[in-house]
């Protein structure tokens, strides 16, 4: 087939593997309307629930890694079904969990699956389809994610309210048990490739280090993030004595790389305000678990209407005006929700603000950026060092969010220090765009943006 048009005899592969990635990505959403029930029946107090996303994010840090090296070695199929099964009997547990530690537990089981769902996703594409085909592949795929943040606030408040929170998790079962059956039929099972050994004390020193640093956050005890950080700062120092490092410290000789990588944690930063906003609506403006989910559907529409004409802009303008354009935005927004989060008209209006703006941050800017800077034998791997720097920006985000509800004399306090903190995030991420070279914001005819978001 000429052209960039998909093949039908791929159509089976992206239907596959665009249900496992909606999976994973719409339980990172689909609790926030959830989590004021989830505190009742768990009698948990608001500044504990971050870590029901904490947990999650640090179990996709661990997952993505390890199910990649593993999908090399031993085939896209087996490692696929396997996180796609281990994420439904993590759901299974949700359902059935008598305690907040068990749930806990459930989440991370839930998350090493989920984590490891989106890297072999890619690499399945990568095995199947044409280059010239490929672009078209993962944007089809990629859109899920789009889908699973409009839908999870939505879906999540409805079932909470006219059912229950567990309900969230049951309809995973069916959605597993689909995925599983279409994977052992359309998923290749070959292992193209073998990459050197999984650097298992890196990984190690990152996952303790990123622990220390959220539970300091969370807790405002600050033995843990001094641990933490001294982890990280060890990590540094392990990778660059390591044949095949985790984080591949050649990248951050280039000063742009180094900037876009510390603007993703911002970015992920700013992306964790939005798993608390239901909660506060529930409780602040006294609106029901489908309302609240509702209004939040309603900033997610708006973002993954703006990612597409952010693409299109970065074509004519360059990433840094768009980035700009969408930290102002994404601030904007934070800044009326922090000072008006008791008012729906005021919240409707913050949500459309920063919607535009996270619409504008979450496309393709960062990638292109990447993309120009890195050479070529480590583009992939910069590439996927700029999901995980995603995410560690929104475990800090998550945690941020506790550790304020800890400081605060009151929950309204508490969610007022919370987004006045986002705020100030989003500030220092405009300063940070600032500072890029020219050279990253300059168009080339011969880099084409990316779609996914590896």
């Amino acid at each position: 087939m000429a052209g960039h048009e998909l093949d039908r005899a791929a159509l089976p592969l992206l239907l596959t593997l665009g249900l496992g990635v909606f999976a994973g990505a719409l339980d990172l959403g689909v609790l926030s309307p959830a989590l004021p029930a989830m505190a009742h029946t768990f009698a948990v107090a608001p500044a504990n629930l971050s870590w029901i996303f904490t947990i999650y994010l640090l179990g996709n840090v661990l997952s993505i890694s390890v199910a990649a090296a593993l999908a090399d070695r031993y085939g896209r199929r087996p490692i696929y079904v396997g996180c796609v099964a281990l994420f439904a009997i993590g759901s299974a547990l949700a359902v059935a969990a008598p305690s907040y530690q068990i749930f806990l537990a459930a989440r991370a089981l839930q998350a090493l699956g989920a984590g490891g769902i989106f890297p072999v996703a890619t690499a399945a594409i990568a095995d199947c389809i044409p280059s010239q085909r490929r672009g078209a592949a993962l944007g089809l795929v990629a859109a899920t994610w789009g889908l699973a943040a409009v839908m999870g606030p939505l879906l999540g408040g409805v079932l909470t309210h006219f059912f229950s929170w567990r309900w969230i998790f049951i309809g995973n079962f069916p959605l597993a048990a689909v995925v599983i059956a279409l994977a052992i039929r359309t998923v290749p099972a070959n292992a193209p490739r073998v990459r050197g050994p999984l650097d298992i004390g890196g990984l190690a020193l990152l996952i303790l280090g990123l622990w220390g640093v959220s539970a300091g956050l969370t807790t405002n005890v600050g033995g843990y993030a001094a641990a933490g950080i001294l982890l990280l700062a060890a990590l540094i120092l392990w990778e660059r004595r390591r044949p095949f490092p985790l984080l591949a410290p050649q990248l951050f000789a280039n000063r742009n790389l180094r900037i876009t990588y510390a603007l993703e944690v911002l970015i992920g930063i700013l992306e964790g305000s939005l798993f608390f906003i239901p909660s506060v609506l529930v409780i602040e403006q006294h609106m029901s678990a489908a309302g609240a989910g509702g209004i939040a559907a309603v900033g997610a529409i708006v973002f993954v209407a703006v990612i597409p004409v952010s693409g299109r802009a970065i074509d004519r303008l360059g990433p840094r005006p768009v980035l700009l354009a969408g930290a102002i935005a994404a601030t904007t927004g934070l800044l009326i929700f922090t000072l008006g989060f008791d008012s729906l008209a005021l919240t409707l209006l913050a949500m459309v603000i920063a919607g535009v703006g996270f619409g504008s941050l979450l496309g393709a800017p960062t990638r292109y950026i990447v993309t120009r800077e890195a050479p070529a034998a480590n583009r992939a791997t910069a590439i996927g060092l700029l999901s995980q720097f995603l995410i560690f920006g929104q475990i800090a985000g998550t945690s941020l969010a506790g550790g304020m509800m800890h400081v605060a004399k009151s929950v309204h306090r508490g969610f007022f220090l919370e987004y006045a903190a986002f705020t100030v995030t989003g500030a220092v991420a405009a300063l940070a765009i600032l500072t890029l070279r020219a050279a990253a914001n300059s168009k080339s005819d011969s880099v084409e943006p990316p779609t996914e978001r590896a």
